[in-house]
């Protein structure tokens, strides 16, 4: 009897035959809210101005066991004052076993945030809300724009030395 072997992309669109990924675990791995100026922040006009800082990290945790950890941080400002800043860190442990080095960089830089950002942003609304204030939904995030970027950058600054 000859088995048959399926050549199926590996998740989040990678080449075909580059392998899989699993996601073996999604968690929060820190939440925090500050409202620092409630309740007078309720009785003012809402005007408020946004920033968001997201950033990546990975960490190995065994033979081709990565923890990636997704950091989110809103800050809503009114003037002078800050009117709340939610930090969430959003994090999953990913197998890669069999996926080329280059290209296992990239799942972890772009493919993993992408699954992680559901869950962060869920995260922000349901803090903000809980907080009092209107509701807070964040746009996507283009990951594999933001890697692109990243490399372009990196190449750069390697030319320039």
């Amino acid at each position: 009897m000859v088995e048959e072997q399926a050549s199926t992309p590996s998740t989040q669109g990678g080449p075909a035959g580059a392998g899989q990924f699993e996601i073996q675990r999604l968690y929060v791995k820190n939440i925090s809210l500050e409202s620092p100026n409630v309740p007078q922040a309720f009785s003012e006009e809402w005007k408020p101005a946004l920033q968001m800082d997201i950033s990546n990290a990975v960490a190995e945790l065994g033979e081709r066991i990565f923890e990636v950890t997704l950091s989110v941080t809103v800050t809503v400002t009114a003037g002078d004052k800050t009117i709340y800043l939610v930090e969430v860190q959003q994090a999953g442990i990913f197998s890669i076993p069999d996926m080329p080095l280059d290209i296992c960089k990239r799942v972890l830089s772009t493919a993993c945030p992408d699954i992680l950002f559901p869950y962060a942003r869920a995260m922000v609304s349901d803090l903000v809300a809980r907080a009092g204030f209107p509701q807070l939904l964040l746009a996507p995030i283009n990951f594999d724009a933001l890697y692109k970027q990243s490399q372009q950058q990196q190449a750069a600054e390697g030319k320039s030395h």
